[in-house]
């Protein structure tokens, strides 16, 4: 096999992150054995700019919550089409799926009949609800990749080749762009207190969190529990919205945040490392927050339909990623019912003031860091970080056989520093 081709999917901005990092390490990790791939798939512009041929783009597909997906299930279908016909044609050698199990789980049904050997990244998370989707796995994956540490005995108990690799945004490094330059990119003045609003990546959940956010941040303001400083609120923009959904964002920000300083910036990791605290929705940017360091409240709000559904079948006591994996309470919940302004300006003013709430907090994070990361001194799992090790178990399914260390390899994710965050 001197050339391969392979099938990379992903749905989301956070998938389509890790599926552009490993369409880098797999260029790497090939060239070494002195071969090249194609790629092709769906992802978003981080992909593409990785080297993806696209089939389908992710912002054309990702929706979330039970009648959300009934709306879009025309659109959401014929794109699923187009997917499974690109495979029929092109028979990969070999199929990466990152997350979004409501399409994948099909997809990977379409790839086994057709003899396709399935790499998941990134498990749906059948521990808290559709338990029974495990046949799924069983029956058409062959390797289950898994980011989260109490995920690999969940899939080994029940027949699954699972590993967990480490999740690959424990293993960036701290962001290098210092506080005065991210205030004079953004127009912001660095004495004042910083405040991050992150309502989601998907159109939807911008609609439905945002809102409440920004009447959050107006009482913030008004009560400045932070010894009287000025606010600056951050409200990061996801690279998979396009230009009329950035444009949605600003009316909403225009016409329910004025008079605020709101500023919408491009990077939400600088901005959680920079902000003194955060509101975050449900997903993966509590996890960025969290290893970042950074204090956060975590809220959510979806259809009255899906919630109501969702409280029959979902048995996890924690909504909160950092609070599963803590196996504890460490940030707070308001999901619902709970999300209301005057809930998060309870919250937020425990955790803005130097205090035991702010430290404590700060001290569980790093803590959650510390299991998140297989680069740990002492307890390196697999020679190297998670994306290296996706890309090292989809390179042995080719079989290729480099013989070269993880770390050795071009654009591999450094060790994350060791100095303490600072939020100032």
């Amino acid at each position: 096999m001197t050339s391969p081709t392979i099938f990379v999917s992903a749905g989301e901005a956070s998938g389509e992150h890790y599926g552009a990092l490993l369409i880098g390490a797999l260029k790497s990790r090939l060239a070494a054995a002195g071969k090249t791939a194609r790629f092709f798939g769906m992802g978003g512009e981080r992909m593409l700019e990785a080297g993806l041929e696209p089939v389908v783009r992710s912002e054309d597909v990702a929706v979330m919550g039970i009648t959300e997906v009934l709306l879009h299930l025309p659109r959401i279908y014929h794109e699923f089409r187009k997917l499974r016909l690109s495979i029929q044609e092109r028979r990969p050698d070999v199929a990466v799926l990152i997350d979004f199990p409501d399409i994948h789980f099909k997809l990977a049904e379409e790839l086994h009949r057709l003899g396709v050997p399935v790499i998941f990244f990134v498990s749906p998370q059948l521990w808290a609800w559709k338990k029974k989707r495990i046949k799924l796995v069983q029956q058409y994956v062959s390797r289950m990749l898994v980011i989260f540490p109490f995920e690999e005995a969940f899939y080994q108990v029940r027949g699954v080749k699972a590993e967990f690799v480490g999740h690959p945004l424990a293993e960036l490094p701290l962001p290098a762009i210092g506080r005065g330059e991210f205030a004079a990119a953004n127009g912001l003045r660095a004495t004042d207190t910083w405040i991050g609003l992150l309502p989601g990546s998907r159109p939807k959940e911008i609609r439905d969190n945002l809102p409440e956010m920004l009447r959050a941040a107006r009482n913030l303001a008004e009560a400045k529990p932070d010894g009287g400083r000025a606010y600056a609120f951050l409200v990061p923009l996801a690279p998979t919205l396009n230009g009329a959904q950035r444009g949605h964002v600003q009316q909403l920000v225009e016409s329910q945040g004025h008079g605020l300083d709101i500023r919408l910036v491009e990077d939400a990791r600088a901005a959680l490392f920079h902000a003194r605290a955060s509101v975050v929705a449900s997903g993966t940017a509590t996890v960025e927050a969290a290893l970042l360091g950074n204090p956060f409240v975590v809220v959510y709000r979806v259809s009255p339909i899906t919630y109501a559904i969702a409280k029959k079948v979902v048995k996890v006591p924690h909504i909160a990623m950092a609070n599963l994996i803590a196996d504890k309470r460490v940030v707070p919940e308001l999901i619902q019912d709970d999300f209301t302004a005057t809930n998060i300006v309870q919250q937020l003013g425990r955790l803005l003031p130097d205090g035991a709430a702010r430290e404590s907090m700060m001290k569980e994070l790093k803590a959650i860091r510390g299991l998140l990361n297989t680069r740990t001194p002492g307890r390196d799992l697999a020679g190297g970080g998670a994306i290296d090790r996706v890309a090292e178990v989809t390179a042995e399914q080719l079989g290729v056989h480099t013989g070269i260390q993880a770390d050795e390899q071009p654009g591999a994710a450094s060790q994350s520093p060791t100095k303490e965050t600072v939020h100032l």
